[in-house]
């Protein structure tokens, strides 16, 4: 075989959250990182804005800086509003993780975090468009295929190590023949930017747990619902819907969202079109492991491109910088490794480390999608937990992944020793 000059130690393919966290935790260890995206910075996401104190923890981790003075806006848990009850949960604290959690548009936060990772060395370039790998005789990814600028013009990128950071599309992965998986949870949202001065500056994330429209009586709409706001006058509001639901993949989720928020107060500002700020859009959001192996033949996946949403909450952006943070590790020391069964032998910590801390957890996760996809259930659930505030800090905890693994109080324990008995997905 004709040896080839790389263009870097690691080529990440999108730079997101999970592809800047990768490439800032592998650049911070001196490995010469390529990060491709294929849009320019600012660029819009389809998303709900809102941060947990996981994912607080991994911004800490690349050093970004949280204060308010910085632009971000602070929250102190999470509001809950369902079966006739409004209830306010505060983050737990926890030795682990933050006490607080944050909103930012991801029009500047993806940007904000590739702009650390070029800090940390990397090397990123916008307007490439990755279309596909490059293989070797032994059907090993060595490098990727590429359209370049406004004119397309073809290139060819060259590394031992590739990874997906391309999202939900996941269209690198499917060209190595990785699907999705059909029988994990997956979810579609929809979300819009309001004017809303009432509710901008809220300190708490607040969580519909019943959707009602003017006209649906005591009937409920499907899916949860969400309103976060920004602190800059504006709030991004947005509603959920699982594949448990029969609702799934047969409804208009624009016009669903509209009649939900025409039964919110019209002091709110969500009921008046000209309050609008931009379209009502869409997204998947892919759960539980919905594609698999992580780790394949030179090409490691990171975030939704390997199905890490949280079956949960639909918190993505925290198990993306993870996930991403991981496989830096995971590379830095299978680099240090001579190329074939000692480097391999390296790489299989990827997979395995995924499954260990995530694996139980999200089998959890997908029992919980399948209960909640009933609407009986979910009646039940809220009617009979949300009076209790003990009950719903445990819910709260178990939801947002938020336990001390070692120590820990008495629902810490519970919870982990849940996730450590179910069996990993």
């Amino acid at each position: 075989m004709t040896a080839v000059e790389n263009d870097a130690d690691v080529i990440v393919v999108g730079a997101g959250p999970g592809g800047s966290a990768t490439a800032y935790h592998l650049a911070r260890h001196g490995v010469r990182v390529l990060l491709l995206e294929k849009t320019e910075f600012p660029r819009e996401k389809v998303c709900g804005d809102g941060l947990t104190p996981r994912a607080v923890r991994q911004l800490v981790r690349m050093g970004v800086d949280t204060s308010p003075e910085a632009g971000w806006l602070h929250n102190k848990g999470l509001r809950v509003i369902g079966g006739g009850v409004r209830l306010e949960l505060d983050w737990p604290d926890l030795a682990s993780f933050p006490n607080y959690g944050l909103v930012r548009t991801r029009l500047d936060f993806d940007d904000l975090l590739a702009q650390r990772a070029v800090a940390a060395g990397a090397k990123l370039r916008t307007s490439v468009n990755v279309m596909g790998p490059v293989l070797d005789a032994d059907d090993r990814v060595i490098g990727v295929r590429a359209e370049v600028g406004p004119e397309k013009e073809p290139a060819t990128f060259h590394a031992p190590l590739v990874v997906a950071a391309d999202g939900v599309s996941g269209r690198f992965p499917l060209a190595l023949g990785l699907a999705k998986r059909e029988d994990r949870p997956i979810g579609v949202a929809v979300r819009r930017y309001y004017r809303s001065p009432a509710k901008h500056d809220d300190n708490y994330l607040e969580s519909w747990l019943e959707l009602r429209s003017k006209d649906s009586g005591d009937n409920l709409l499907p899916g949860y619902g969400w309103i976060f706001g920004l602190g800059d006058g504006r709030v991004n509001v947005g509603l959920g819907v699982l594949n448990s639901s029969s609702a799934f993949g047969k409804t208009n989720y624009r016009r669903l969202l509209t009649d939900w928020l025409a039964n919110t107060p019209e002091d709110w500002g969500m009921t008046d079109e000209t309050n609008a700020e931009g379209p009502i859009l869409g997204a998947a959001l892919p759960m539980g492991f919905n594609r698999v192996p992580h780790y394949t033949r030179g090409v490691l996946l990171v975030g939704d491109s390997g199905g890490m949403v949280n079956p949960f909450n639909g918190e993505g952006i925290a198990y993306a910088m993870e996930s991403g943070e991981l496989a830096a590790e995971v590379m830095v020391q299978a680099l240090a490794r001579p190329a074939g069964p000692e480097r391999e032998r390296a790489l299989a910590a990827y997979p395995t480390e995924l499954k260990a801390r995530f694996g139980g957890y999200y089998r959890l996760g997908g029992i919980f999608v399948k209960l909640i996809g009933r609407p009986e259930i979910m009646r039940m659930a809220t009617k009979h937990g949300m009076p209790h505030p003990t009950l719903m800090r445990f819910v709260l905890k178990l939801l947002a992944n938020l336990t001390d693994p070692r120590g820990g109080d008495a629902m810490d324990r519970v919870i982990n020793a849940m996730t450590k008995a179910a069996p990993a997905v």
